[in-house]
């Protein structure tokens, strides 16, 4: 299904988030958004201020996104854009409201790099090569847990192609690999004389340009493109999994740029070695280079986040809240941004700084819910939603009535509750850990376009709360 008109299509996408989040969440967050304009596959989302433009971008950004392209593939980013001018439809903001909104923006629209309403050509990515310019390495906080991986990028820009040739960054959601990576991109655009041909793309992306390609038989064109490039910047190279034709374009693709000292980097969530459905020869390729991993921030680094992103926002911290806030957040950049924008919201509405007590609550509040179910009450759940025999479970059936459900227990089992590959396989009767790792993949693939799979897991993840 292809949506063309920006209104349908963006009414399309608040069906499905709405379906998604909460009444409160989807009220103080999407109710006065709109699509300004789409221009070649990059949507611009207008945002009625800064504060809803931060959240949207670091809490909602890879969700909207991803029902974006389920309904038109052929978008290829989103950029978010303040805007005054709300279309006359639109139902006002409430009086509270709209006030705190409009005063936390109207604070923050000058001085910093994260916060202020920046001219509107200023927040667009370059279509010449996908980099976006707020990534640059003056806004990346370089930290005990990135020191290695920031050290490599550094010693690339000095001398692209000759070293750490390819760089293979990993790590979990939200720690910084794309910043990274583009960050190095930047940095050598912007390096004078240098007029190098750099190019940032998905993996996504990359295959269905492939497929496309094949399609319109113009597969020499897109093999063209892609082998003229001084710097190619890969990201999130996992979603390649059993993709064997654009894996073998690539392997080409990546053998033509090696043989003539360009740089290549790639960005994934896991170590390419730990990537289902990857050829081995790929593998071998990523391990020519150098591989590094960004782990979670430690708590020094996080209170150095947070201290940035307060000076970014031209607000001041108290130390004790800086040191309880790095204390008891030890998820990733995004959640940390998450809780300072609130604090920052907070600090707004009460016209003062808030103390280490409130922060508690804000923290509190704001943090996901932590489950405490058993393996065995995962799946009976999950066998009593799909009306299946709880015992078929752990057999080693293939029926497919079973396997979606087994698939679903194995993904929540990791993504719910942290639970290890080898424990979740042992746990499902004995399997190895090399299943589960398939079985968690696929389902975070078929969420991207099954809304209706998507809905069920909203549903079973409901029963469980």
């Amino acid at each position: 299904m292809e949506i063309v008109d920006n209104k349908k299509l963006w009414s399309s996408v608040l069906v499905e988030i709405e379906l998604s989040v909460s009444k409160a969440n989807f009220n103080t967050w999407f109710k006065d958004t709109y699509i300004l304009k789409q221009e070649e596959g990059v949507i611009y989302l207008a945002t009625p201020n800064t504060f809803v433009k931060e959240w949207l971008s670091h809490k909602y950004h890879n969700f909207i996104l991803r029902i974006l392209r389920t309904l038109s593939p052929d978008i290829r980013s989103l950029e978010y854009v303040i805007t005054k001018n709300q279309p006359k439809s639109r139902t006002a903001q409430s009086q509270t409201g709209g006030a705190v909104t409009d005063r936390f923006a109207a604070s923050h629209t000058t001085g910093g790099t994260g916060g202020g309403e920046l001219p509107l050509e200023e927040h667009y990515i370059n279509k010449e090569d996908n980099l976006n310019p707020r990534y640059g390495f003056d806004s990346f906080i370089v930290g005990p847990f990135n020191e290695l991986a920031y050290a490599a990028s550094q010693a690339i820009v000095k001398q692209p192609g000759r070293i750490y040739n390819p760089l293979f960054v990993y790590g979990d959601t939200g720690h910084g690999k794309t910043h990274l990576i583009q960050a190095i991109g930047n940095a050598l655009k912007n390096e004078e004389g240098a007029n190098r041909k750099i190019f940032y793309v998905t993996s996504e992306r990359f295959a269905i340009d492939y497929i496309n390609a094949i399609q319109a038989n113009k597969v020499t064109p897109f093999k063209e493109k892609y082998r003229k490039y001084d710097i190619l910047i890969m990201d999130d190279i996992q979603f390649l999994s059993s993709k064997e034709k654009t894996q073998e374009e690539l392997f080409h693709l990546f053998n033509t740029l090696y043989d003539n000292n360009k740089q290549i980097i790639f960005s994934s969530d896991k170590h390419p070695n730990y990537i289902p459905g990857l050829e081995d020869r790929l593998k071998s390729r990523f391990s020519a280079g150098m591989i590094v991993d960004i782990p979670a921030p430690d708590k020094e680094s996080r209170a150095a986040i947070l201290r940035e992103k307060a000076k970014m926002n031209n607000v001041e911290l108290d130390p004790d809240v800086v040191e309880h806030i790095a204390f008891s957040v030890e998820g990733n950049v995004r959640d940390l941004e998450g809780i300072i924008n609130s604090v920052l919201c907070q600090q707004e509405l009460k016209g003062r700084p808030l103390n280490v007590s409130e922060v508690k609550q804000v923290i509190k509040s704001s943090e996901k819910p932590k489950k405490t179910m058993s393996a065995e009450e995962v799946i009976k759940t999950i066998a009593n939603f799909y009306n299946i025999d709880e015992q078929a479970i752990y057999q080693k059936t293939r029926r497919k009535e079973v396997i979606k459900p087994r698939q679903l227990i194995m993904y929540i089992m990791r993504e719910d509750f942290s639970s290890s590959y080898p424990s979740i396989g042992q746990k499902l009767g004995g399997r190895d850990h090399t299943t589960v790792i398939h079985s968690c993949e696929k389902i975070r693939e078929e969420l991207k376009t099954d809304t209706a799979l998507h809905q069920e897991l909203s549903q079973i993840r409901a029963l469980m709360s």
